[in-house]
């Protein structure tokens, strides 16, 4: 009598672990099934684009191209929201509290998204790869050196001589600590042995401001900060990040044809908050496909210096984590440190 007690008791526990195991899965159910009714509603009212970075540098124009056919193609308007401050860190933390509802997107940039994991640690108020959701890769543009006409250098290794000059008080500007131009800065001061005082902005807009009136006599930036007033000749471009010249400034060498082992690139690309519903970031998706691939957005981006390049939710998790390994030790061999 007691072993029949004790099986139906036992017998008694695992109909309730299946009946709880049933609801789990009810639950799982339904809310999938509300998420795919709300991604087919979506969107139905405009979306915030937060640019991390400030107005008038080279990620504003590339946020502002890609949101306005993005918004074609959802059939909402796309408003971008520039919120530079921190390397990009203010705004890239706005962005990872945000309600995951697709009615918040980020404009993910390499200093934010990657080398201020290492540069902040700690205090860094997010992680890329635990509250945000991969959309898709934008562009990947090179950093360039660029001068004020007053710098009497007209290539890299003239400006490390000049650099090197007794009584030398050469300054650069970058977008702020922890950018991808501060982190170049610092390569070069590695590489060749020079010393140059780093000023950051908020943003390579203010730090372009400061090269035209001389304030700095040195700047390092993506091709669509500089692109315009190197063609007016307000500055001067002398070298370029990366193994390849860029083709909106074909003339100007890379560091590495210089003699100087710089390889850096900042990258772009499209996240939205952790959570988001994974049809929410298909639509996106599909939206940023058909932007990047249309022939008006590809040419604007191209002459700007920024050629367009996709990718999957997927493939941009792991280029995310591999570079926030490889910036961490471009950060130490650098020897950046938080201004």
């Amino acid at each position: 009598m007691h072993k029949l007690h004790k099986v139906h008791k036992v017998h008694k526990v695992h109909k309730v672990r299946d009946v709880i195991r049933w609801l789990n899965w009810l639950a799982v159910i339904c809310v999938a099934l509300m998420q795919i009714a709300q991604a087919a509603d979506y969107p139905t009212k405009p979306i915030r684009f937060i640019n991390p970075t400030a107005p008038g540098g080279t990620a504003e124009p590339i946020a502002r191209v890609i949101a306005l056919k993005m918004s074609e193609h959802l059939g909402q308007s796309i408003v971008v929201d520039s919120r530079g401050g921190a390397g990009g860190t203010v705004g890239t933390a706005t962005a990872a509290t945000a309600a995951p509802d697709g009615y918040t997107i980020l404009l993910g940039v390499v200093s934010p998204m990657a080398v201020n994991v290492t540069l902040y640690g700690s205090k860094l108020p997010y992680h890329p790869l635990k509250h945000f959701a991969p959309v898709s890769m934008i562009t990947k543009v090179p950093q360039m050196l660029s001068v004020h006409p007053s710098v009497q250098a007209v290539s890299v290794n003239q400006l490390v001589d000049l650099a090197k000059a007794p009584g030398s008080k050469l300054n650069y500007g970058s977008a702020g600590s922890g950018t991808t131009g501060h982190l170049v800065g610092e390569l070069l001061k590695k590489r060749a042995g020079i010393s140059l005082t780093h000023i950051p902005f908020k943003g390579s807009g203010p730090a372009l401001s400061a090269l035209l009136s001389a304030d700095v006599g040195v700047m390092f930036s993506g091709p669509p900060a500089v692109l315009g007033m190197s063609q007016a000749g307000r500055l001067r471009v002398l070298a370029g990040s990366g193994t390849m010249r860029t083709p909106v400034l074909p003339d100007v060498p890379t560091f590495i044809e210089s003699g100087l082992n710089i390889d850096v690139t900042s990258w772009y690309c499209l996240v939205a908050p952790a959570a988001t519903p994974p049809a929410i970031v298909e639509r996106l998706h599909a939206a940023l496909l058909v932007a990047l691939k249309s022939p008006q957005v590809a040419d604007t981006l191209l002459k700007m210096g920024a050629p367009p390049e996709w990718s999957t939710p997927a493939q941009l998790r792991e280029f995310l984590a591999v570079e926030i390994k490889k910036f961490a030790e471009v950060v130490q061999i650098a020897g950046a440190k938080i201004d």
